[in-house]
């Protein structure tokens, strides 16, 4: 049960508070604008109670408050699931945070639950909140707006088709045996364990020089292939024959279920990968990126190719990200595929004059946005400025002379902020590279990043707002 009610502060809190245990300004500024914000609690409560049937009754779990507020927490320190849990236990001014205070503070795995609860959209929506809250208290203006992309990585290895042979054989494997532990049995009739084949194989081929891959190469990713072939067919065939097998209990029969579904998962995806080394490396044929996987367990990866000389090539995903002046993140977009940078100008400014009323007077970005239609678009929408450098092709003497200006170089000067907006997101709110698995929870994790980032922010601005009115006063 998610509990909505705020908790009754106990004896033991108030004489804590009494003794002058007080958070620190930042944490206490963040705590004091949450408190304000009714509207981001209802949409926690939401997600945490969507899908049950009686919502009221059972244990009491974790409230929409600890939640938002925990994952605030996690997020700004850029901590892991086992330390925030240390933390909050450990600390009587992080249990006032995350609104514990004297309650027990429960295991990392229950955090864990709590954030899957959460939705992308119900985060975006709470980001949209917040960035409206900022323009109510006259904190961000929507004078100035920056944009950029850049790539979030997920948890995989570099992949290459032998070790992606390598991980569907030891991991449809595994499970087979797994299964055979649920059915109380030695072995799967009819399936043979070939992981020491195999991995032979792919350490043989990962061993190789150059000379030796020319002449050797194509041997050893047959015999590979075949290993791969041989597991997945025999994984298959053992599933038809064991189909009306039941467990001896309940819980035999729902672990043989749930296994059975992740063998012909990894089969599938096994299927894809065998298909795709064949094609590439016995067949010679160029297979076209949207078609490759690039890992069986994060079937959603990308590869990108942003012409950066140190990361030539990235493996994840593009994520479109608008700054404004103040350093407020007021858009982000998890992308699909690698898109054309000059796309999301127009969508961009609609989205600013939604938030803001008009648009912005100065609009920055790289040469990598630019276009005709996108220059003509933004001075169609009123942008005084539109700072976006001319890619390839001769000037005119007119344009020459525009990005010679002082009003486009201050521009360009403004645009780079957002370069060291993306590394902050990476360095200290952990969006470099996203430890969870799946699709919807690698928008998560950016959305944590954005959601941790503006409350920051906006703490920030209301305490240098506060400390200059108290130097006016005195």
């Amino acid at each position: 049960m998610s509990r909505t009610a705020e908790r009754q502060i106990s004896f033991a809190d108030w004489e804590l508070m009494r003794q002058g245990l007080r958070l620190e300004p930042l944490l206490q500024t963040i705590s004091a604008f949450l408190d304000r914000q009714k509207d981001m609690i209802e949409q926690i409560q939401r997600d945490l109670t969507r899908g049950l049937k009686r919502a009221g009754t059972g244990r009491n779990g974790l409230t929409p408050q600890q939640v938002l507020r925990s994952l605030v927490l996690m997020r700004v320190k850029n901590w892991h699931y086992r330390e925030l849990r240390e933390r909050i236990a450990d600390g009587y001014t992080l249990r006032q945070f995350t609104d514990f205070h004297c309650q027990p503070v429960p295991r990392h795995d229950a955090f864990h639950r709590g954030f899957n609860r959460l939705t992308p959209k119900t985060l975006k929506a709470i980001n949209e909140l917040l960035v409206q809250a900022a323009v109510e208290l006259k904190l961000e203006d929507g004078q100035k707006l920056r944009v950029d992309t850049t790539v979030v990585q997920t948890d995989i290895h570099h992949p290459t088709d032998n070790t992606l042979l390598w991980d569907v054989v030891r991991v449809v494997t595994r499970l087979m045996g797994r299964l055979a532990a649920a059915m109380k049995c030695r072995r799967i009739k009819g399936f043979r364990n070939r992981t020491r084949s195999a991995r032979r194989r792919m350490q043989e081929i990962q061993r190789m020089t150059v000379r030796q891959r020319q002449a050797q190469q194509t041997g050893k990713y047959r015999t590979l292939i075949g290993i791969a072939e041989t597991v997945v067919e025999g994984a298959r065939t053992a599933l038809e024959d064991i189909g009306k097998t039941r467990g001896k209990d309940l819980i035999a029969e729902m672990a043989i279920a749930e296994t059975r579904k992740q063998i012909e998962h990894f089969c599938g995806l096994g299927s894809r990968v065998i298909d795709q080394a064949r094609r590439r490396v016995l067949d010679g044929e160029q297979v076209a990126n949207a078609e490759k996987i690039y890992s069986i367990f994060e079937p959603h990866t990308d590869l990108i190719k942003r012409g950066k000389v140190q990361t030539p090539i990235e493996f994840g995903h593009k994520v479109f990200l608008a700054e404004s002046a103040r350093g407020l993140i007021t858009q982000y977009d998890v992308l699909d595929g690698n898109p054309v940078d000059e796309q999301h100008v127009i969508a961009s400014l609609q989205r600013h004059k939604h938030c803001f009323g008009h648009a912005p007077e100065l609009y920055g970005s790289d040469r990598g946005f630019f276009s005709e239609q996108n220059v003509a678009s933004c001075q169609q929408d009123g942008v005084k400025v539109v700072c976006i450098p001319q890619r390839g092709g001769s000037k005119t003497p007119e344009r020459e002379a525009y990005e010679r200006s002082s009003a486009f170089k201050a521009g360009q000067r403004f645009r780079a902020g957002i370069e060291g907006r993306i590394s902050v997101l990476f360095r200290g709110r952990g969006m470099k590279r996203c430890l969870a698995e799946g699709r919807e929870r690698f928008e998560l994790w950016v959305a944590a990043a954005v959601l941790a980032n503006n409350l920051m922010k906006i703490a920030d601005l209301l305490a240098h707002r506060s400390s200059s009115r108290k130097r006016k006063v005195a």
